[in-house]
């Protein structure tokens, strides 16, 4: 097992240390020398840059040590410092090291930061359409086909990266860190169980739309005040990944977890536009040719992390947690319940581009199918 276990409640003291962090990763970002005039040397080993110019540049994310996207980025940035025979450095920053999920967004908008993993749920607001991954039952039950999706998908990677490129976030890749269940402080089985039940949800309008479908009361909130609310009782339950889940420990204040397989979790590797197109015609190309390479290994890193920490929460006798895994007849009644919320994102939510990405988002769902 090669993710290491850091407590949640670490987070809260790193909240304190955000403005000076910030206001120092605003200095270091970038270059050692600002101008950074390149020479045509290369490295060594042949496989460096044609730029003998040093990097440090810096990443990040909305987990902690040990989650998928904090191990994505630091392997990332290991890749990219051996390819680049030590050129390019990069520091990953942890969730709360630099604020909130929202804050995130806004210092890689303004070059702060250069790179991010950035959660659509999150941006909803600002891009309607990235809304799409909160659709649930869009995308296939096969995680490894809903991956390939992923990695080809034109609506994707060509309407919908476009849309976030107007507001200066550059999505590099999208990646499932799994499929998502349920936690509750009650069974969750039917949709008769939610009748009432306060959700724990990202700031997404249609999320909360997805579970004002099953009768539920959405609460929007930030992943950071999540275990204390679930253990207050000021939300009932709420869902994710089961490595985050385990990880975070909010099993160990729930005392029910519904394999409900209902969605994916999609996140986004991200850079700061401006940033990556003012880069050398050689970096460009060494970033993005680890983002490809990392596509596989984020995709085996998730798997791993889910089946082993299920194994985990099932074998955890000090915080007995009930698992009940959804027959499909079970899953099919919120399937239907599910459906009509894509007329909603049609209608109400985006415009006629939304539209159009849906539909060839959905057909080439239909293609794989």
């Amino acid at each position: 097992m090669f993710f290491k276990k850091r407590g949640w409640k670490a987070i809260a003291l790193a909240g304190a240390l955000t403005m000076s962090l910030a206001a120092c990763g605003s200095e270091e970002a970038g270059t050692d020398d600002g101008a950074g005039a390149a020479d045509d040397g290369t490295s060594d080993d042949g496989a460096a840059t044609e730029s003998q110019e040093t990097y440090n540049w810096q990443f990040v994310t909305e987990e902690v040590q040990g989650q998928v996207q904090y191990e994505y980025a630091a392997e990332f940035a290991d890749l990219i410092n051996e390819k680049s025979d030590g050129q390019i450095n990069i520091d990953v920053f942890e969730f709360g090291a630099l604020g909130s999920e929202v804050d995130q967004v806004e210092q890689l908008q303004n070059g702060i930061v250069e790179f991010a993993i950035i959660s659509p749920g999150f941006t909803g607001g600002m891009v309607a359409e990235g809304q799409v991954f909160a659709l649930q039952f869009l995308f296939p039950d096969d995680q490894e086909v809903t991956q390939e999706i992923l990695n080809t998908s034109e609506a994707l990677h060509t309407h919908l990266s476009g849309m976030y490129e107007a507001h200066n976030i550059k999505p590099l890749a999208y990646f499932t860190e799994g499929a998502m269940q349920w936690t509750g402080s009650n069974e969750l089985r039917t949709p008769a169980d939610f009748e009432g039940f306060k959700m724990r949800v990202q700031e997404s309008p249609l999320i909360m739309r997805s579970y004002e479908a099953y009768g539920a009361d959405p609460s929007p909130l930030s992943w950071s005040e999540l275990y204390t609310s679930l253990d207050r009782g000021v939300v009932d339950g709420q869902e994710n990944p089961i490595f985050f889940i385990e990880d975070a420990s909010f099993h160990e204040v729930q005392d029910h977890m519904t394999i409900s397989n209902h969605n994916n979790y999609v996140a986004m590797s991200t850079v700061n536009p401006d940033f990556y197109n003012g880069l050398p015609d050689d970096i460009r190309a060494l970033i993005d040719e680890t983002v490809e390479e990392m596509q596989p290994r984020v995709f085996e890193m998730q798997a791993e992390m889910n089946e082993e920490l299920l194994d985990s929460i099932i074998n955890n006798t000090d915080n007995p947690t009930e698992v009940i895994e959804l027959t499909e007849e079970e899953r099919e009644a919120f399937r239907e319940l599910a459906l009509p919320v894509r007329d909603f994102f049609r209608d109400e939510v985006v415009g006629d581009e939304g539209r159009e990405m849906l539909e060839l988002l959905e057909e080439e769902i239909a293609a794989h199918e």
